[in-house]
């Protein structure tokens, strides 16, 4: 209980700079130390080794050495979708930047806790719901969080990987309900002339590019034209058909 009131701390305090850059200028609020992920408290961060295997070690020092965090809230790619996607998935919002602490915490839980994982393959369907893009110079590593299919899933390199976290679902959970109701608009950072993929305007230019866009159609595209909702078509293959 002591580590979920931890990881929802962690949480509250990503969104709260996420939340904040809407009423800020410049990106220097989505900043972190960029040695953050050193701090370890005097403990020695051991991965899995099956899962740097799995994985591969450059993909793998992404996410260990990650300089900065970035977090999306994804879902099944609609028929006929033409927004914003991540790996193939639509993005549906921003949910922050991941701070120093909270960023340690997940690497710890998802890749150096034996326990949160299981060898078992399990029988379900991978629900995306929160993908977090570990930078590293002009690296990444992504990895994908699915609920109530309780798993993480790791694409580097043109591949993805699939781990069983039925164990440690209940850290998927907190993270997945604490940013259910407090997103973000995803805005294109490359429209925006962000070199950060942070995808919220921060100053009056980009505040007057959105609205301008609005003007002429959806800044998610995936909304469509009218309050109609989209219909999603059942995905018979590819990579949400990957078994644990």
């Amino acid at each position: 209980m002591k580590l979920l009131a931890l990881l929802m701390t962690g949480v509250s305090i990503m969104f709260s700079v996420a939340a904040s850059a809407q009423e800020t200028s410049g990106v220097q609020s989505f900043m972190q130390e960029a040695d953050a992920w050193r701090r370890q408290k005097g403990e020695r961060l051991v991965i899995l080794q099956n899962i740097t295997d799995s994985v591969g070690q450059a993909g793998m020092e992404n996410i260990t050495k990650a300089e900065q965090v970035f977090c999306y809230q994804v879902e099944n790619r609609p028929a006929g979708y033409s927004g914003y996607t991540i790996d193939g998935m639509a993005v549906t919002g921003f949910c922050g930047v991941v701070n120093a602490d909270l960023r340690d915490m997940i690497v710890k839980q998802f890749f150096a806790t034996e326990e949160n994982i299981s060898t078992v393959p399990d029988k379900c369907l991978i629900r995306p719901k929160l993908m977090l893009r570990f930078v590293r110079g002009i690296d990444a590593t992504d990895v994908l969080l699915s609920s109530p299919c309780h798993s993480f899933s790791v694409f580097y390199g043109g591949k993805v990987r699939t781990f069983n976290f039925k164990p440690g679902a209940e850290i998927i959970d907190v993270m997945v309900n604490s940013f259910k109701t407090s997103t973000i608009p995803f805005v294109s950072p490359a429209l925006l002339n962000q070199l950060l993929p942070v995808g919220v305007a921060q100053n009056t230019e980009q505040k007057a590019i959105v609205k301008e866009r609005k003007t002429t159609a959806p800044i998610r595209q995936w909304e469509g034209s009218g309050n109609e909702p989209i219909k999603k078509a059942p995905v018979k293959k590819g990579w949400n058909n990957l078994k644990m």
